[in-house]
């Protein structure tokens, strides 16, 4: 079942990808590279960057994407590095794609991946998925259990939507949100998501 909606949440991230028109995107916290393998079978994507932390999972993304060491003008190019950090050479993409990373992070340094991406990288979409903390029940879970050993937090819905709303509006971006997976009456769904969409005419707030 994990591995069902794991399916289904790299495959809607991809399609609202392709949605949105992105042609050079940004896999942050791309891990052994799952979604880099699906962006880059869609010739839409002209330029696909991953960036991680974890040389071991680097070494896998390359692993299976068949690359070498980042090469300019490669089209796709994996690189160590943390999205909460500000880079340059990071900015300027069309998209950027947060997929179950932002749980990982300690909660003190989300002010320093807002500024490193939205701030800083400013892409014109950006999509982040997380857990729903109130699907975890369905699940069967405990309460207080999270889903994975290395999550520093799990959100209910109403608080990732806060954290977003002042995410957009600090920033200049508008926001929506999908559910991913079956959805629940009660709890909703097992995978929440926004799509940030950057609001050219909207000045910033900070």
């Amino acid at each position: 079942m994990a591995s069902d909606l794991h399916d289904v949440r790299l495959d809607t991230v991809v399609q609202t990808l392709l949605d949105s028109g992105t042609r050079r995107v940004l896999d942050l916290g791309c891990g052994p590279g799952e979604l880099l393998l699906r962006l880059a079978r869609e010739a839409q994507f002209v330029e696909i960057v991953g960036i991680d932390i974890d040389a071991e999972a680097l070494h896998e993304a390359r692993r299976v994407l068949g690359l070498g060491l980042p090469f300019p003008g490669d089209r796709i190019q994996v690189r160590h590095g943390s999205f909460a950090a500000a880079d340059a050479a990071l900015a300027g993409f069309d998209a950027a794609a947060l997929v179950e990373t932002i749980e990982h992070l300690d909660p003190r340094l989300l002010g320093r991946m807002e500024t490193a991406v939205f701030a800083g990288m400013r892409p014109g979409v950006v999509l982040v998925t997380t857990p729903n903390q109130e699907y975890n029940v369905v699940h069967g879970m405990a309460p207080g259990e999270r889903r994975h050993p290395g999550h520093r937090f799990e959100w209910n819905r109403a608080r990732f939507r806060q954290w977003a709303q002042g995410v957009a509006g600090r920033n200049g971006y508008a926001v929506q949100y999908s559910d991913i997976g079956p959805l629940h009456p009660q709890h909703g769904s097992s995978t929440q998501m926004a799509q940030f969409s950057r609001a050219m005419a909207m000045p910033l707030s900070r």
